[in-house]
C-alpha cells in the first residue's frame, strides 16, 4: 500500500485515523509531518466539496515533492448538525463563534440556545466526509454519520471538539464517554475512513499494486 498524508494538522484526529486504518499496510503522515505547510481556503457549501478542495489542494503540494509522487492524499471535513437549530453550525463548527474560542465555550452556548427544549426536539448528528485525491488526478468523496441528540450539559473527557455534548440515548452517554475503542466503532469519522478504507483497497487491487 502507498503512502496516504492526511490533509489536516489535528493530533486528535490522527490519533483516530491512525487506530481505524492500522490495518491497511500504509505509512500514514499527516500534512505537517509530510513538510506541507499550505493553508487551504475552505469555501465549498458542503462537507463533501470542503473535503475535496482540501484533499485536491494538498495532492498537488505533495505532487511537489520526489517521495509523494505516488501518495493518496485523503481530506476530512466534518462537523455538527443541530436539527433545531437548522443544521448549524454545519460545515461552520470549527468555526463557530470563532476558531481560537474553546470548546467548553461553544459547547456551553449551544447547550444555552436549547434551553427548555425537549428531548425529542434536541436531535443531531455528526457528519464527517472524506475525500481521496489520487495521483492521477482522479477523487472520490464518501460521508459517514453518527446520529444523537445533545445533551444539557458538559460531559466526559476522552473526546474533544463537540463530543462532550453529544448524547447516544442507546448508551446513556456522551461520545466522549465512550472509550477511544468504542467511539471509532461508532463514530462519523469511524464510518467514513472505514468506507474509504474500503475504496483504498479496491484500487489498489484493480491496479494490481503491492507496495
Amino acid at each position: 500500500m502507498r503512502t496516504i498524508i492526511f490533509a489536516t494538522g489535528n493530533e486528535h484526529k490522527m490519533v483516530e485515523i491512525r487506530m481505524i486504518l492500522s490495518d491497511l499496510g500504509a505509512e500514514i503522515l499527516s500534512q505537517k509531518e509530510a513538510g506541507i505547510d499550505v493553508d487551504v481556503v475552505e469555501d465549498g457549501t458542503t462537507f463533501e466539496e470542503n473535503a475535496l478542495i482540501k484533499a485536491t489542494k494538498i495532492a498537488q503540494e505533495a505532487a511537489k515533492y520526489e517521495v509523494y509522487q505516488d501518495a493518496v492524499v485523503l481530506a476530512d471535513d466534518s462537523g455538527l448538525e443541530i436539527d433545531y437549530l437548522g443544521g448549524e453550525p454545519g460545515i461552520y463548527s470549527a468555526r463557530y463563534m470563532g476558531e481560537d474560542t474553546s470548546y467548553d465555550i461553544k459547547n456551553q452556548a449551544l447547550i444555552d440556545r436549547l434551553s427548555g427544549v425537549p428531548d425529542e426536539e434536541r436531535t443531531a448528528r455528526f457528519v464527517c466526509a472524506i475525500a481521496a485525491a489520487y495521483p492521477d488526478g482522479s477523487s472520490e468523496v464518501v460521508r459517514g454519520t453518527m446520529e444523537g441528540r445533545i445533551g444539557y450539559e458538559i460531559a466526559g473527557e476522552n473526546g474533544f471538539g463537540y463530543d462532550p455534548i453529544f448524547v447516544l440515548p442507546q448508551y446513556g452517554c456522551t461520545s466522549a464517554e465512550l472509550s477511544p475503542e468504542k467511539k471509532n466503532a461508532l463514530s462519523h469519522r469511524g464510518e467514513g475512513l472505514r468506507k474509504m478504507r474500503l475504496r483504498l483497497e479496491a484500487r489498489e487491487k484493480n491496479e494490481g499494486i503491492d507496495r
